[in-house]
């Protein structure tokens, strides 16, 4: 026998409070961060990023609020590479700060710094950070079109400064998932002991696959949003990521998947971005089914047609739904459930009125709408 060899966690790090709160329209009240941050710490996440200091007086009095509730987690603030910006940070009472640094020439020409000013900032903001906190993140902004050479010396000095952990960051989401996997191993090697943290966002539609090629090419944390929400596109989704992460063969997730749902309907009605119905984990319908050959095949073996059960989500059961694809299969099943055995002639006829009232209605039929479909046919 084989041993037994454990799957390696992903740190997973929250920043709906923090990035996802920059999308356009999204503005949360303080008692709407207390209840994303408690739901968030029960289903297990790891770190919390909870706020930018520099927004202000009334920022930073949201910070404390979080602070107080003593979550059973890490909770960190986000800071540009400015000494002030840490300053406030540190009277905020987060045991974790993240500071982020721009690496890729486009963004140090639009800031008017140099790369020789970043690794000055680097060690002497690190240094001055580690006074006041027990985690100092810093990031490396729009890394994937930053010069490899400086990326690798970027992670490098700050390993040497003593940085807890470098998150690399793709900040406007050009990066593809190869691309990601061959910059995740490189900087490993450059990082030492010292973890990376892959931080996507969604401009090209990637950025859960990016997460998950960062994690499959051995990356220790990752960042992630509820519902993907942030900037333009926005992040990668909590919720995709985590499930995802559980179905790797070495990697595993902190994350109760089925505490996902519920969040995810929180964060959508409070945004008032409401989740799509074929939406990946969270949408309504992700766990339906009218095809006739998928429905056929999904009362034999529940695997057939699913990539995994519907209980692992909280979910109670696939639906088996009946309209213009639907095969005779399902229909038997829904009305037997119903008490009605159909012989093969009058399952022919029903399936004939179920396609006709399904192209009218351009919907599915409940199976109480079946029922009373046949009703009317056979009456």
């Amino acid at each position: 026998m084989a041993p037994f060899t454990a799957k390696m966690p992903v740190h997973i790090i929250d920043t709906t409070l923090r990035d996802g709160e920059q999308a356009p329209g999204v503005a949360f009240s303080t008692g709407e961060k207390m209840s994303i941050l408690r739901l968030l710490t029960d289903a297990g996440v790891n770190e919390l990023e909870v706020g930018i200091p520099a927004m202000g007086p009334w920022a930073c009095r949201e910070i404390r609020r979080l602070a107080a509730l003593e979550a059973d987690c890490q909770l960190t603030c986000w800071c540009r590479a400015v000494e002030a910006d840490i300053e406030l940070a540190a009277g905020c009472g987060t045991g974790g700060v993240h500071i982020s640094f721009p690496v890729s020439s486009i963004l140090l020409r639009a800031m008017g710094k140099t790369a020789d000013w970043v690794l000055a900032q680097l060690d002497a903001l690190v240094s001055l950070a580690a006074e006041r906190f027990g985690l100092v993140s810093v990031g490396a902004q729009d890394a994937f079109r930053a010069s490899p050479a400086f990326l690798d010396t970027f992670v490098r000095s700050a390993a040497g400064s003593g940085a807890h952990r470098v998150r690399i960051a793709d900040t406007v989401g050009l990066a593809r998932p190869s691309q990601v996997a061959e910059v995740v191993r490189r900087l490993t090697r450059s990082a030492g002991s010292m973890p990376l943290e892959f931080h996507g966002h969604n401009d090209l539609g990637m950025a859960t696959a990016n997460t998950i090629a960062a994690i499959e090419a051995g990356i220790g944390a990752v960042s992630v949003t509820v519902n993907g929400i942030g900037e333009r596109a926005g992040n990668a989704p909590l919720e995709q990521v985590a499930v995802a992460t559980d179905i790797l063969d070495g990697r595993t997730s902190p994350i109760d998947p089925r505490k996902l749902v519920r969040i995810c309907r929180y964060v959508a009605r409070i945004t008032k971005r409401p989740i799509p119905v074929d939406r990946p984990i969270s949408g309504e319908g992700v766990f339906s089914h009218e095809s006739g050959i998928h429905c056929a095949a999904l009362l034999k073996d529940p695997d057939t047609y699913q990539p995994f059960s519907p209980e692992t989500l909280g979910r109670r059961h696939a639906r088996l739904v009946v309209g213009r694809h639907s095969g005779s299969a399902v229909i038997r099943h829904i009305m037997e459930e119903a008490g009605l055995i159909l012989n093969d002639e009058k399952t022919e006829q029903l399936l004939t009125f179920v396609r006709a009232e399904a192209t009218r209605k351009r919907a599915f039929l409940s199976p109480g709408e079946l029922v009373q479909l046949y009703h009317q046919t056979f009456s």
